[in-house]
C-alpha cells in the first residue's frame, strides 16, 4: 500500500513538512509506502473552467504537478494534504493546486482515505482544514481524523518539533489512517465495495 502526501508550503521542509514527515515515519514503520510531494516555489494556475479535461482525462495546463499527481493517484491508497494557515486559510498555492486536481482527476481519489493537516504560528488552522476536507467529502472519500484537530504549531521547523501535542495528533492520524487502509483492503478481498447511484444534479435557479 502507499500514501501520497502533499506539501501545499513554499518551503520545501518548513513546517508543513515536519508535520507531514511525522506521519511518513508512523506509516513507513507498518509497511505502508509514503511519498512527500512538495509542489515547489513556482506559480500555480487556476481552474478556468473549461472543461477541457472531461474530455482528455488531465488538466489542460502542464506547467505544473497537477496531472503529475493525477496520475500518481491512481496507484494510491490514501492521502495527506498539508497546507501553512494564510489569514486564517490554506495557502492559495495548495487551493489552486487542488481546484484543478480535484476536478480534471476526481475518479482517482474515490473511496480512498484522506486527511488534511494545517500548521500554524497560532490561529486559523481549524478554518483551513475544514476547507481542505471539502474537497474529500464531494469525492466520495473517508476523512481521516485523529485525537484532536490535526494540526501543528510552530513559526519553524525547531518549534514545531516543541509542539508535542501536536506531534502526537499527527502520529495518532497515521496510526487511524493505517487502520482504515487494512480495513478497506479486507473489505476489497471480501468483494464488499461501497453501493453507489448515478449522480442527480439540481440547479436552484432556473
Amino acid at each position: 500500500m502507499k500514501v501520497l502526501m502533499i506539501n501545499g508550503s513554499p518551503n520545501e521542509q518548513g513546517c508543513t513538512y515536519t508535520a507531514l514527515n511525522e506521519i511518513a515515519v508512523v506509516l513507513q514503520a507498518e509497511n505502508i509506502e509514503t511519498e512527500i510531494l512538495y509542489l515547489g516555489k513556482d506559480s500555480i494556475k487556476d481552474c478556468v473552467g473549461c472543461g477541457v479535461c472531461k474530455k482528455i482525462g488531465k488538466c489542460v495546463f502542464n506547467e505544473d504537478k497537477v496531472n503529475e499527481v493525477i496520475e500518481k493517484a491512481k496507484y494510491a491508497d490514501g492521502f495527506v494534504f498539508g497546507t501553512p494557515v494564510y489569514f486564517a486559510h490554506p495557502s492559495g498555492r495548495i487551493l489552486s493546486f487542488l481546484d484543478r486536481l480535484f476536478y480534471a482527476g476526481k475518479q482517482n481519489f474515490e473511496y480512498k482515505p484522506a486527511a488534511a493537516i494545517a500548521s500554524a504560528r497560532r490561529a486559523g488552522t481549524t478554518a483551513s482544514i475544514d476547507v481542505l476536507n471539502k474537497y474529500f467529502t464531494i469525492s466520495n472519500m473517508p476523512v481521516v481524523s485523529s485525537n484532536y484537530w490535526n494540526m501543528v504549531h510552530g513559526n519553524t521547523p525547531e518549534e514545531v518539533q516543541k509542539d508535542l501535542e501536536g506531534l502526537q495528533i499527527m502520529r495518532i492520524l497515521a496510526y487511524n489512517l493505517v487502520w482504515l487502509l487494512k480495513c478497506i483492503e479486507i473489505a476489497k478481498s471480501q468483494g464488499v465495495l461501497p453501493k453507489t447511484e448515478e449522480k442527480i444534479r439540481t440547479n436552484f435557479i432556473r
